[in-house]
Parts: structure tokens; C-alpha cells; sequence
């Protein structure tokens, strides 16, 4: 019998001839457990999510153990129902991919257990997908005739970058945070403010009824001219709320959130748009799940329409985890010859460069 790894090589070197090709994709990084199934990249043939939110809302955050756990006792039914959601059965598929970092180390261990033992077992490639590739190759699936070159902006719990993107699919830093994620950001200000998980969402509903003028924060400066930094500014809103406490001074929640995200969305658009301009970028794109931030995604529209940039954003239901993300970036991993061994491992603090 063939070597695995033989046959994979074999196998991708004909993708490239076929008019359908077909991606099993597998999401576990944190609190979803996902699958999906998409063709030729573009198109999402089934979506199936198991959110974790109910387990983790009573301890306000994600509890790695129990995330682990939940993935092991859902990601069979999750993988059966995105197959059939499709019409299809295992043998229709052409590769398996998955989520292999960054991540919660014993989350990324069941995607990744789970995606090798089946595509040992069917006999397909195996991908191994970076979790933040995903997120950008998310706005393929909505703009299903976008192609880079492009400047994108990644920001979520975990991340806030701008990359550039050639048309090779090779990615270069422009500027990142210095400290703190935005998602982080407003996370720790929902908590302080006392909004129920998950954090940014909760902030950003209810920042929509607020005055964002309530409260004046300060603007953060880099030395980086593209560069983010968002420590300082979560430290002055909370020792700006804890005075307020200590002193008894009434104040509105929907005010302070709505100037919080005010400030943290200001920074976002202000620095992307310098990069923008100064590189000429032919079109910008947003990615991860601080892109569904109502207030970022309506600014950031109006200030490339003011500018004449195209602006392209995921659908709100692919900015946070899914399984689709996670085939499109396969497949395109696969277009361009691209795949694992069986030896591909969680890689909790996997880079994109």
C-alpha cells in the first residue's frame, strides 16, 4: 500500500486539473467546535458550529479544560452533520483541513488528533491551516472573486495586525499592536463594566445607545508609525471607572462602553487608513471577530469611501470562528502544492510570519 504521505503528494498534484475540488474544514481553536465544507474555496457548502458560550458564560471566560472537552464530545456529530448538510459522504472529499495553531493548546490537540486520524483513514490530504489565515481568507468566501494583492486588518481577542498580501499569498508586517489585542481590550473593559460574556459583543450592543463623549480617553502614540497600542488606554478606562466609583460619581454604562469603543476604534481606523495611503493600497480588508464591531465596520466603510478605497469585510456570521475559513485557506494551500504529514502538531503560539 502506498505511504500515506506518496499518495497526499500524488493526490494534490491533480487538484489543480479538477473543476470541483472539495475541502473538509476543521475549527477548534478555542470555544467552537466546527466543520464546513466548501468548494474551490469560494463556496460554503455546509457550515456546522457548536458554540461553547452557555459552558463558559458562568465563569465569565473560557475555561481551556472544559473547552477541550467539549470539542472531544461534539467534534464527531459536528463533522457527520456538516457532511451531510453537503450531500456528501467522506469519499466526495478531495482534502482535509485543519486548525493546527494559534490556539489553546489542548483544543488545537483535538482538531488536529481528529482531522489526521480521518484523513488517514479516507486517504486524503491532510493541511495543516494558521488560525489567522483563516480569518482573512474568510472575505474570499464572501467576495468570492477577491484576489490579492490587498492590505488587510486582523483584529480579535488575540491579534491586531496590518498585513500586507501579495499575490502569492505571502504576508508581511506593516504594524501590530505593542501590548494588548484590541478583542482583548474590549473584553477586559466589558468585564469591568460588568456586561455578561462574551465581552465584546456585549460591549459593542450596548455602546450603540451610549454617548461616547462621556468620557474622554487618551490616544494612544506608537513608534511605529503604523504600530497600535491599546495598554495604556484600557488602564485609564478602568482607573477612570474606579475613580468614579470611589468618588460615588454616578455614570452610564451604554456611556462609558460607548466611549471605550470610541477610542479603541478611532486608533484601528486612523492607523490603517495612514498605511493605506502611504503604501496605496488597491484595496483594504478586514478580518477576525473585532471586525463584526458595529461602530469599526461603519467607520472604516466611510473613511475609504471618503478616500476611494475598496473596502472588503466578512459576512457578520464568518468574522468570528468557523470550519469555512478554515477550508478556503486549504485550499488555497492545496492550489499551491501545499500539505502534511501525519506528524503535524498543535501549535498553540503558531506565527503567520
Amino acid at each position: 500500500m502506498m505511504k500515506h504521505q506518496d499518495l497526499s503528494r500524488q493526490i494534490i498534484g491533480t487538484l489543480r486539473h479538477k473543476d470541483s475540488v472539495l475541502v473538509l474544514g476543521i475549527e477548534s481553536s478555542c470555544d467552537e467546535t466546527a466543520a464546513s465544507v466548501v468548494k474551490n474555496g469560494r463556496t460554503i457548502l455546509s457550515s456546522s458550529i457548536y458554540s461553547q458560550i452557555d459552558l463558559h458564560t458562568v465563569y465569565g471566560g473560557v475555561v481551556p479544560e472544559i473547552a477541550s472537552r467539549a470539542h472531544v464530545e461534539k467534534i464527531d456529530v459536528v463533522v457527520d452533520l456538516a457532511l451531510d448538510d453537503a450531500g456528501i459522504t467522506l469519499e466526495d472529499i478531495d482534502v482535509v483541513a485543519v486548525t493546527c495553531g494559534p490556539g489553546l493548546v489542548g483544543a488545537l490537540l483535538v482538531g488536529v488528533s481528529y482531522a489526521k486520524a480521518l484523513a488517514f483513514a479516507a486517504h486524503k490530504p491532510l493541511i495543516g491551516v494558521n488560525h489567522i489565515e483563516g480569518h482573512i481568507c474568510a472575505n474570499y468566501l464572501t467576495h468570492p472573486h477577491l484576489e490579492p494583492p490587498f492590505l488587510c486588518l486582523v483584529v480579535s481577542g488575540g491579534h491586531s495586525h496590518i498585513l500586507s498580501v501579495t499575490r502569492d499569498d505571502e504576508y508581511r508586517v506593516i504594524g501590530c499592536t505593542r501590548d494588548d489585542a484590541a478583542g482583548e481590550c474590549f473584553d477586559k473593559a466589558a468585564r469591568v463594566l460588568g456586561l455578561p460574556y462574551p465581552g465584546g459583543p456585549s460591549l459593542d450592543k450596548i455602546a450603540q445607545e451610549g454617548n461616547f463623549e462621556a468620557l474622554v480617553l487618551p490616544h494612544p502614540h506608537t513608534q511605529g508609525r503604523y504600530d497600535f497600542s491599546f495598554s495604556g488606554l484600557k488602564t485609564a478606562f478602568i482607573n477612570a471607572l474606579h475613580t468614579m466609583d470611589q468618588q460615588q460619581k454616578p455614570y452610564e454604562v451604554k456611556d462609558m462602553a460607548a466611549s471605550f469603543r470610541k477610542a479603541v476604534v478611532s486608533s484601528l481606523v486612523e492607523k490603517t487608513m495612514m498605511a493605506a495611503e502611504d503604501l496605496k493600497a488597491p484595496c483594504l480588508l478586514m478580518a477576525g471577530g473585532v471586525s463584526a464591531n458595529r461602530l469599526l465596520r461603519k467607520t472604516m466603510q466611510e473613511e475609504c469611501d471618503t478616500r476611494g478605497i475598496t473596502l472588503y469585510m466578512p459576512d457578520l456570521a464568518l468574522c468570528g470562528d468557523n470550519a469555512a475559513m478554515i477550508a478556503a485557506a486549504g485550499y488555497r494551500k492545496a492550489m499551491r502544492g501545499q500539505f502534511d504529514d501525519l506528524n503535524l502538531n498543535a501549535q498553540p503560539a503558531l506565527r503567520l510570519i
